[in-house]
């Protein structure tokens, strides 16, 4: 995934951003420094449990979206994991369409592009 897409779609599948997902449509350079406080620590919440690394890093071996894998490959019930899935979603880093009855999911690169250019001011 070295494309790094700037609409606001699914860069895999070409779903449409949710407007939940609008807070993450943003230019980093333009937030004011505690605007830019706030993202990141959004952000961080977002990757700061294990499971959710791991489900981030699941997906960052695929180019494509990923379906029920994720629940196999997981020790918890596909209701743990589906929350994890939401938080990720809901903080941008992950988008996903609906395929049938299951969810699809996929990296977001302009996401983890943003975040990269808003943990730069902290490190």
């Amino acid at each position: 995934m070295n494309d790094v897409q700037t609409d606001p779609a699914c860069p895999c599948c070409g779903t449409a951003v949710d407007d939940g997902d609008a807070a993450r449509l943003f230019d980093p350079e333009e937030l004011e420094p505690s605007q830019r406080d706030h993202r990141i620590a959004e952000l961080a919440k977002a990757v700061g449990h294990p499971t959710r690394i791991a489900i981030l890093r699941m997906l960052a071996e695929r180019d494509t979206c990923v379906c029920g894998e994720l629940v196999d490959a997981l020790p918890y019930a596909q209701s743990t994991v589906s929350q994890h899935l939401k938080v990720l979603r809901e903080a941008g880093l992950i988008c996903g369409e609906s395929d049938g009855t299951s969810m699809c999911y996929c990296l977001d690169p302009e996401t983890y592009r943003r975040f990269r250019v808003l943990l730069s001011d902290v490190v």
